[in-house]
């Protein structure tokens, strides 16, 4: 790798490992789709419904006692890498997340396989190129080919995956970054089409448009706008009580996996990611087929069917959350897709039950990207995505209006996806806005100088004598016999007194230190510091660890400079 590193520019050996990593995402892709399938051959038979449990089980044990790792919540994981580390992701998650994943969802665990594989390609590009010893910007954009390549790969949507990448991950990235993701998106591509075939992972043949139907896809984008609230904030509220409430993991496998095998029983669509009943809904098929359900006979009844299936809508969101804070490695990407369906079959089949005709399966289709769009609050993604799988390009007109429609409700209630909503509030969030972006790149303990001659809090003007007189700083920092921050000394309060020899050996450095007007932490993120300067309007802040030792001075002058280069780099990029 370092030999084709000298020979080739990095510009070169970009577009050459966009090729690689999006050959392994694409293997990846086709590895966890025929290893889910190969498993779900072996959970059938009448009692069914308590494997989603053991396999929660399974992929808890790897993961305390194989990965010893936290991997969950894949997507989220790389814009937190991208954001914290540099795009620095761990080489298990090269196969962890994929083997996890595959255990989880072959066992029918209710959650979707897009997000660890997407972790998974994004890990591919991160090890690559930190092994070519790219810069920093290079293995920014070949994580992004690993997530962009791998959509493309589970979903054979090349389109979609880049504008995941663009869209859903927040990347910065010029057009002349373009050709590694589009390089990468289409080798994932070919390989799903040469181990998978070519045919679309939802193939239907929607009904013909019908403009009068517009007011009715606008209903459904209201709807998706709504439920799409409902999914976000009552996922993320499950999750953190569960993970409060039940501390140990055992404890909590035990009740989520008791509680997922009971909603698996009551309602069977909500075995596995899901898919198969996305199916029989997009092609109107017998929607009843899915399971043998004790609210069977309620099934029998014309509007039994909806509310059915409303219950089902309902509850996936709390099968989800309970397969993932169990043990169980999935993504929210798969259930969104089925809960957006789910709502287009509900309202389309509700309306034709109060007398219209509307073709159920176009609605389910546009339902898909409705709540796709608010969830993740990513529209173009949405209405691309849902077009490449399902051929549905006939509808891209009602795509468009019910996608737009729910993003723009959600936004209003709603301004983070739920993939970033924890990142934000943690303030590690990439976004579009350049200035922003630079101030969640910049480290507080990269800016952090000690140049400043240590005193001592117990030392004398005539201890510190020599020191003041060969330094060239305007401050120095007071410290204990431990290393703790006590006060900070400015050059000018010295010179008041220098002059004054019968005092030099009496007066001491506790008496004339002062207190600053501030302190930054190590940890602190740097919107908070530049908060502190403006307050304090001060050139200069100690900075410490959170247990008060000094580490050394931020100054305004540093955190300029290093913005500027910072923002220099994002624009290249």
């Amino acid at each position: 790798m370092d030999k084709a590193r000298v020979r080739l520019s990095e510009s070169t050996l970009l577009l050459v490992l966009s090729l690689v990593v999006g050959l392994c995402a694409g293997g990846a892709a086709v590895v966890l789709e025929k290893s889910i399938k190969l498993l779900q051959g072996f959970t059938g038979g009448r009692f069914y419904f308590i494997f989603p449990a053991i396999g929660m089980l399974i992929s808890l044990i790897l993961l305390r006692y194989v990965v010893k790792d936290n991997i969950s919540h894949g997507v989220t994981k790389v814009l937190l890498a991208v954001s914290r580390n540099d795009s620095q992701i761990k080489g298990h998650n090269m196969w962890s997340s994929l083997l996890t994943s595959a255990v989880t969802i072959g066992f029918g665990g209710s959650v979707g396989a897009e997000a660890p594989i997407v972790y998974t390609g994004a890990a591919f590009g991160s090890n690559l190129g930190r092994k070519a010893r790219l810069s920093h910007r290079g293995v920014k954009v070949l994580v992004g080919c690993g997530a962009s390549a791998a959509i493309a790969g589970i979903f054979k949507a090349p389109l979609a995956g880049v504008l995941f990448t663009l869209e859903i991950l927040l990347f910065n990235i010029s057009m002349s970054s373009m050709m590694p993701l589009l390089v990468s998106t289409l080798s994932a591509t070919v390989v799903s089409y040469i181990f998978m075939g070519t045919a679309s992972p939802f193939v239907c043949t929607p009904a013909a448009f019908n403009m009068g139907n517009l007011p009715f896809y606008l209903i459904l984008g209201i709807l998706c706008g709504v439920f799409s609230l409902y999914f976000t904030r009552f996922t993320l509220w499950l999750e953190d009580r569960l993970q409060r409430d039940i501390p140990n993991p055992w404890v909590k496998w035990a009740v989520c996996g008791l509680g997922l095998s009971l909603l698996v029983f009551l309602f069977p669509p909500l075995f596995g990611e899901g898919y198969s009943s996305l199916r029989i809904l997009l092609n109107g098929g017998d929607v009843l087929s899915e399971g043998i359900s004790p609210f069977h006979a309620l099934l029998r009844t014309s509007w039994g069917v909806p509310l059915f299936f409303l219950l089902v809508m309902l509850m996936k969101v709390v099968s989800m959350t309970f397969t993932n804070a169990g043990g169980g490695v999935g993504g929210t990407f798969g259930p969104t897709l089925v809960e957006g369906a789910l709502l287009g079959f509900i309202l389309a089949r509700c309306l034709n039950l109060a007398g219209l005709s509307l073709p159920e399966g176009n609605f389910v289709l546009v339902g898909m990207a409705g709540l796709m769009a608010g969830v993740m609050q990513a529209p173009m993604t949405a209405i691309f995505l849902i077009a490449e799988i399902t051929g549905g390009y006939e509808l891209l007109l009602p795509l468009i209006l019910c996608a737009t429609t729910s993003y723009g409700i959600m936004r209003i209630r709603e301004k983070y996806s739920i993939y970033t909503k924890r990142i934000a509030q943690s303030g590690d969030l990439l976004t579009h806005d350049n200035d922003q972006a630079v101030l969640t790149l910049l480290r507080t303990r990269d800016l952090i100088s000690d140049k400043y001659p240590h005193l001592h809090v117990e030392d004398t003007l005539q201890d510190i004598s020599k020191v003041v007189s060969e330094s060239t700083v305007a401050v120095f920092p007071v410290l204990d016999d431990g290393g703790r921050f006590c006060g900070m000394l400015e050059m000018d309060e010295i010179r008041k007194h220098i002059f004054e020899p019968d005092r030099l050996g009496s007066m001491k450095v506790r008496d004339l230190m002062h207190a600053p007007p501030g302190y930054v932490y190590e940890d602190e993120k740097m919107e908070s510091v530049m908060r502190k300067f403006d307050r304090t309007d001060i050139w200069r802040l100690p900075a410490l660890t959170r247990d008060g030792q000094y580490l050394g001075f931020v100054s305004r002058s540093r955190i300029l400079a290093a913005y500027r280069q910072e923002l220099k780099q994002i624009s290249e990029d």
